[in-house]
């Protein structure tokens, strides 16, 4: 049964060989790409998509493996995932696009931007680690550090989602959206999907020496009481990409959802101008 709410129409699409979930708003001269969080789905956006569709073509994304896209496990590392974002910029035909990364969202757009100068108008990340060494809470740092899955794989995924939901604290989850997210990491694709996370401690290390060499304008927005990408995560990326902007939200992981309003007003404002204004920092 297909679902849909506030405009969020998800459709399947066949891309690389995989079946890709995604959303899209009503066409406009100027486009977003957006990249689900994990353990999410593209109806993480449901609380911005109105706003952000105001004047903007949006072009929601379940990445592979994430939501309800089909896996391929070459592509679960913020590098191989940034390659698939700019085949899918060039599928829908996206030109200058800006980008909405979140969460697993972060690393890809920023290993995009910095494998293809100039590909994308601008970035809005955070709620992704960035720092390295590695600076994690909570769960998050469980799963990147534990020695082996099987722990995982015998439990119940669903629970695990549900747990993690628990920090959305301020917005309430629509019941189909809840749903929506337990039902994309059910069976093994919850632990398949840890693959990408476990991939930080060498994919941050790589992706620290490119950061200096992205002159693509990013808004980080991150949450002041985060108990997963700790707040330092956003500071280090300001502190080392060229041309940012930093806001730290008064929210915990899931700033899009807990703050969506005005995370929905950073970013329109950001797309709307900001981006262009926003000034390269001296060198660091």
């Amino acid at each position: 049964m297909s679902i849909w709410f506030n405009g969020i129409r998800p459709h399947f699409r066949t891309i690389d060989g995989l079946s890709i979930r995604f959303a899209q708003s009503e066409q406009r001269d100027d486009h977003a790409l957006l990249l689900s969080p994990w353990p999410e789905s593209l109806f993480a956006f449901e609380p911005t998509w109105e706003r952000l569709a105001e004047h903007t073509h949006l072009v929601a994304i379940d990445l592979p493996g994430f939501g309800h896209s089909q896996r391929r496990n070459e592509l679960l590392s913020p590098q191989a995932m940034g390659e698939f974002v700019i085949h899918l910029a060039d599928v829908f035909g996206l030109e200058s696009p800006h980008v909405i990364g979140p969460n697993v969202g972060t690393g890809a757009s920023l290993f995009a931007a910095a494998l293809y100068p100039g590909r994308f108008r601008s970035l809005i990340v955070g709620g992704g680690p960035a720092a390295f060494p590695l600076r994690l809470g909570g769960v998050l740092k469980d799963w990147v550090e534990a020695p082996d899955l099987d722990g995982y794989r015998r439990a119940d995924p669903r629970e695990i989602v549900a747990g993690v939901m628990t920090d959305i604290q301020r917005y309430a989850l629509l019941d189909f959206v809840r749903e929506d997210y337990l039902s994309s990491y059910q069976g093994d694709r919850f632990v398949e999907s840890m693959r990408y996370v476990r991939s930080y401690p060498d994919q941050l290390r790589a992706l620290c020496k490119r950061l200096p060499t992205i002159h693509t304008p990013v808004q980080i927005i991150a949450g002041a009481r985060d108990p997963m990408v700790p707040a330092v995560n956003a500071e280090f990326l300001d502190q080392r990409l060229p041309t940012s902007k930093l806001n730290i939200l008064d929210a915990g992981h899931f700033t899009w959802e807990d703050a969506a309003d005005e995370y929905a007003a950073l970013a329109t404002s950001w797309w709307q101008g900001g981006y262009a204004t926003t000034t390269s920092a001296p060198a660091r």
